[in-house]
């Protein structure tokens, strides 16, 4: 009974605050509409409830504007947590309890092909590929799966601490986020934490990284809740670059999709062009961004005059 009571106050509570506008874009993992503030004693603390961090840093930080060369139909009922381009369609993974899957998709009509669905208890994040396995992580159940990539059949699993954000390979190696500044490098032969990277821009760590992907060398992550995605040096952590996707989308239609969770989220290299392509949550288009900077280097800084 007094479980009960506390649900009916913390209700009572939700209803309360949520009818008098109170809400906070910081404090949820989204989905189709924020949930009150509740209680500390209420509230599961969560990676997702940090603040939104304020990048770039610094100005001196290289910053492309993106563009898109083509673009393709997405489902727009996709809660899209990860994005990889192989054999010729898109592999996708969602998220939300009860609507989690890793799909495969037609890249020119958006057609699902192929889908597996997760338990509705698990909310699907991140996924990498290395030979004919692809590898899915959940938010907070510290537990992902490992599919066959032409069947999507479970061939395996594996475990993991804290929460699971995105998930990238060098081919070798995976690189797994989880709302923090820290990326772990992990040995997909057992899963274990090999190293860590801490990222950074003039010196300040980037916290709430999510989606990620090997581009050329670099870990392209989104930050989440931006519309910037931080190009980062593996070898040392330090952002050496960011790649603004807020003009792929008209600004009010991409104001309507933030007010209901749909971020920029979703980042695919395609080896066979050499592209990137990029989407978000519930967005209706998957973009191909234009030519990508070779380098994304901050300038040298200039030494003074000998006297």
């Amino acid at each position: 009974m007094i479980g009960m009571r506390l649900v009916a106050a913390a209700s009572a509570l939700a209803g309360a605050i949520a009818s008098c506008g109170g809400s906070d874009d910081s404090t949820a993992r989204p989905g189709d509409a924020r949930p009150a503030i509740l209680p500390a004693f209420i509230q599961e603390r969560n990676n997702a409830q940090a603040s939104i961090p304020d990048v770039p840093f610094s100005a001196e930080t290289p910053r492309w504007v993106a563009r898109a060369t083509r673009r393709w139909p997405h489902d727009s009922l996709a809660y899209t947590q990860g994005l990889l381009a192989r054999d010729g369609v898109l592999l996708e993974s969602t998220g939300l309890e009860g609507h989690s899957d890793l799909r495969t998709v037609d890249r020119a009509t958006g057609r699902l092909l192929q889908r597996a669905m997760l338990p509705d208890s698990e909310f699907g994040e991140g996924i990498a590929s290395i030979g004919n396995r692809v590898y899915q992580l959940t938010w907070q159940s510290g537990r992902g799966r490992v599919y066959d990539a032409r069947t999507l059949a479970v061939v395996d699993s594996f475990a993991y601490d804290g929460e699971g954000w995105g998930l990238a390979t060098d081919d070798s190696l995976l690189y797994l986020t989880d709302g923090t500044s820290g990326v772990r490098v992990i040995d997909p032969n057992g899963f274990r934490v090999v190293r860590r990277i801490r990222v950074t821009e003039a010196g300040k760590g980037v916290h709430m990284l999510n989606e990620l992907e090997w581009v050329r060398g670099e870990l392209w992550a989104n930050v989440y809740e931006t519309t910037l995605v931080a190009r980062i040096d593996p070898t040392t952590g330090r952002v050496v670059g960011w790649v603004d996707l807020a003009k792929l989308l008209p600004e009010a239609q991409r104001d309507r999709l933030k007010d209901r969770g749909g971020v920029a989220n979703g980042i695919a290299y395609d080896r066979a062009t050499g592209g990137v392509l990029v989407t978000g949550k519930y967005w209706p288009y998957v973009f191909q961004l234009d030519s990508i900077p070779s380098a994304a280097r901050p300038p040298a800084r200039r030494r003074p005059p000998r006297s």
